[in-house]
Order: C-alpha cells, then sequence, then structure tokens
C-alpha cells in the first residue's frame, strides 16, 4: 500500500471541520425530499493550501464504463480533483459537482483535457456504472465515476482525512449517507494532494483556483 502523510496541524483544523455532511435521500425519489447536509464550523478560506501534502488515495475500483480503474496510475501527471459523494445526495453534492463544472468550462480547451476528476461513491449498493455514468453526465461527459467494495473506499477515504460512514437505511426506507465535504486537488507536478476546496467554496472560487492548480501552482 502507498504511504500518506498525515496533514499538518493547520490542515487537520480545517479538515476535520469538515468530517462529516449527514446527507438523506428517499429511497424512491432520488432523494428530492432529503434532509438538507449540515456541516459543523465555518472557514475563512474557500479553497486551502496543505503545510504537508497528501499522497492520492490508493484506489482500484469499477468505473463508469465497467472497467477497471487505477486512480494513482490513470491520474498520474494529470492536474486532479477527488470528491467523495454519491448520486442520490440531494443537495451537497450536486452543488459541488456543479460548481466545479461551471468553473471547468472556464478553462481553454488545452486546459480543461489536462484536468482529471474523479468521483467515488460512498453508495456503492446503489451507485452501480451505469447510475455514475447517466449522473455525471449532467456535469460534463468526461467525469471518471467510481464504484465498488465499500470497505475499499471507505479506508482510502479515511487515508486522505475525509470522514466516509457506511449507508444507512432508515425504518420509512429513507437512506442517510454521512461524507466529508472536501475536495481534494493534487498538483501534476509531483501527483501529491496540496489543497482542499473545502465546503463554502464556490463556482467562482474554483475558476479562481483551477488555472493555478492546472500548473501546480498554490491558488
Amino acid at each position: 500500500m502507498r504511504r500518506t502523510p498525515k496533514l499538518a496541524a493547520a490542515a487537520l483544523v480545517a479538515a476535520a471541520a469538515l468530517t462529516l455532511t449527514a446527507c438523506g435521500s428517499d429511497s424512491g425519489n432520488d432523494g428530492a425530499n432529503g434532509p438538507a447536509a449540515s456541516v459543523s464550523g465555518t472557514q475563512s478560506k474557500p479553497v486551502v493550501t496543505l503545510d504537508e501534502p497528501m499522497e492520492k488515495p490508493d484506489l482500484v475500483l469499477t468505473d463508469s464504463d465497467g472497467k477497471k480503474y487505477d486512480l494513482i496510475e490513470e491520474t498520474k501527471g494529470r492536474p486532479t480533483l477527488i470528491y467523495f459523494g454519491y448520486t442520490h445526495c440531494p443537495d451537497a453534492c450536486p452543488a459541488v459537482m456543479g460548481n466545479i463544472d461551471v468553473a471547468r468550462k472556464q478553462l481553454p480547451k488545452a486546459e480543461q483535457k489536462k484536468l482529471r476528476i474523479v468521483f467515488v461513491t460512498t453508495d456503492p449498493d446503489r451507485d452501480t456504472p451505469k447510475r455514475l455514468k447517466s449522473w455525471l453526465n449532467g456535469f460534463g461527459g468526461d467525469i471518471v465515476g467510481l464504484t465498488g467494495d465499500f470497505d475499499t473506499i471507505q479506508g482510502a477515504a479515511s487515508a486522505v482525512n475525509v470522514g466516509v460512514s457506511k449507508p444507512v437505511k432508515k425504518k420509512n426506507g429513507d437512506i442517510i449517507v454521512d461524507h466529508g465535504l472536501q475536495v481534494l486537488m493534487a498538483s501534476p507536478k509531483d501527483d501529491r494532494i496540496h489543497w482542499l476546496g473545502m465546503k463554502d467554496a464556490g463556482a467562482e472560487d474554483y475558476a479562481h483556483a483551477l488555472p493555478k492548480i492546472i500548473k501546480g501552482q498554490n491558488p
């Protein structure tokens, strides 16, 4: 297993405030009426630079085309954004992916091609490759969706300080999925995660950060 350095103290404080967001979904309507995500703590900066960079999560899963995908190998030498979430999320996940998509479309075409965006499901039982592909097409067809064994996903998320809890089905049929909100952003220069997009990061924040991140520079 590839080693993952720990966050330095200042970055750990920032990440800890986003450990989990409670997302709920109704099992029959794709979560349209689920409760809003809630996260404790606030951040002064929408994009945080880590004092000590982290290795990318060591994940080999199934992508939205049903093929094996080694995250570290497939994103090698590429500026990469990684987000752990799920397609039935009522609010947080579509908002994050939508903000990233808006920002990405402002990049020159050549830079858009360099960027890799990876969505790792925290609800693999429902997020099949077909489901992932259909949902992610709404945010750009070239986003990589990954699914597979939950324990593998949870372990990889934990290694990069992203909290992920096993989905829980309530008596009324609603499914609660807790997951971290931070977007992990890796530099093409050393393939390590240097930045976090925090819960308050909007499209304009990503639009400001992405051109620099693509060059491996602090935003």
